[in-house]
């Protein structure tokens, strides 16, 4: 144990919160696993979902530290020997039509021998987000010239999202926003980002009039997005009943909660330890402790991700930090809107507090890309004109 402390890096402040949220998160998905097992029935015993939790928040760990002990360098050359790898996961995601309730959930593939389930599209997250700031970074001194980005920054990342946007539009929209969040603090012109955005929404617009008029393409997918949307104030809708739920959830929680354990509206939320594990945080510690306190431990996550792009050695690691340290807390921030319904239903998990294994595993993983920042504070900057595919190669081989 003392071995694996020494070999610990990186801001000691982000390591305490990334535990206390891990281990928190046992009591509510105990908690909530009852809904799995007496209602849902697609578990044997609530003991059995805690050991599967244990075991990804282990592996999740085991990704962060190995991660945060790689020099931050690597990963610049190494979104861009990433990019075709994911293009065609998400390719063979989409073209094997996994089907959930009879709609289209073209999200996961199957991990071999091992039977867990993957979602492709929060890799692909990890991998545009790296390349845009490797792209920005080494554009930092030069005049973006449009054309030359929209093949060289614009397309790939186009390409990612296209594949992404029929199973999984909320995934897009953010990791879009995110994308144009980056490139604006990166220094990319302002002109230019209106013209993608206005692309991306034609595009979009494009996509949906090409779902109506070929509804047999993308069967229930662009249906369930715009429903979901009008159904944003329709007590009568289907997506309504989780939302009422969870606000009763909220409002029987009052300030001090109900105690651990005691939720009774995790019987009925099909979500209640996932999407809508907020609310029953809410209802089991109350406003102060639940409510504000697991919003609050984000908020100071945000400050110190924002601390280590701060204090960064290069226009890389900085825009790296931000790129995948972000959408961490956007994710959550969905979350608990969707829970307190000032967001439309989303499916996005609370992370390292959902169940899930890919979205663990991702999250740990770019925490471990901001760790490795961190821990590069006294190294001298990298030259990123230098870094490219052909040098990390050399560099692992040697």
């Amino acid at each position: 144990m003392s071995s694996i402390i020494k070999n610990i890096k990186g801001d000691r402040a982000i390591w305490a919160i990334i535990i206390m949220l891990a281990v928190f998160s046992f009591m509510p998905i105990y908690s909530a696993s009852t809904n799995l097992v007496y209602v849902v029935e697609s578990a044997s015993s609530t003991f059995s979902i805690l050991i599967k939790h244990a075991i990804l928040l282990s592996l999740g760990f085991i990704i962060l530290f190995g991660v945060h002990k790689i020099p931050y360098r690597y990963f610049s050359g190494g979104s861009v020997l990433m990019l075709p790898l994911v293009f065609v996961l998400l390719l063979f995601t989409l073209v094997q039509g996994n089907e959930i309730g009879g709609a289209n959930a073209s999200r996961w593939i199957r991990i071999p021998f091992v039977g867990i389930g993957f979602q492709t599209s929060t890799l692909a997250g990890l991998v545009v987000m790296t390349y845009v700031a490797r792209y920005l970074a080494k554009k930092k001194d030069e005049i973006i010239d449009f054309k030359e980005s929209l093949l060289l920054l614009w397309l790939p990342v186009g390409a990612i999202l296209i594949l992404i946007l029929p199973a999984n539009f909320s995934t897009t929209a953010i990791l879009f926003c995110m994308v144009l969040v980056l490139t604006f603090l990166g220094g990319y012109p302002i002109k230019y980002i209106g013209f993608v955005l206005g692309l991306g929404l034609i595009i979009l617009t494009l996509f949906i009039g090409t779902a109506k008029i070929f509804p047999t393409l993308m069967p229930n997918r662009v249906d369930t997005w715009i429903s979901r949307i009008e159904n944003f104030s329709d007590k009568n809708a289907k997506e309504a009943y989780q939302v009422e739920k969870a606000k009763i959830a909220i409002a029987t929680g009052g300030i001090a909660g109900r105690g651990p354990g005691k939720s009774v509206q995790k019987n009925f939320l099909p979500q209640s330890s996932s999407d809508f594990i907020y609310a029953i945080i809410v209802e089991e510690y109350g406003l102060i402790l639940g409510g504000i306190g697991v919003a609050l431990v984000y908020f100071l996550l945000l400050f110190r991700i924002m601390m280590v792009a701060k204090n960064a050695q290069t226009i890389f690691a900085t825009l790296l930090v931000i790129g995948v340290g972000l959408p961490i807390i956007f994710q959550a921030l969905i979350n608990m809107a969707v829970a307190v319904h000032l967001f439309p239903v989303t499916g996005q998990t609370l992370p390292l507090i959902s169940s899930g294994g890919t979205s663990i595993w991702m999250t740990c993983f770019a925490i471990g890309m901001i760790l490795s920042v961190s821990s590069s504070k006294d190294e001298s900057p990298i030259d990123l004109e230098h870094d490219n595919p052909l040098n990390i190669l050399h560099e692992a081989i040697d």
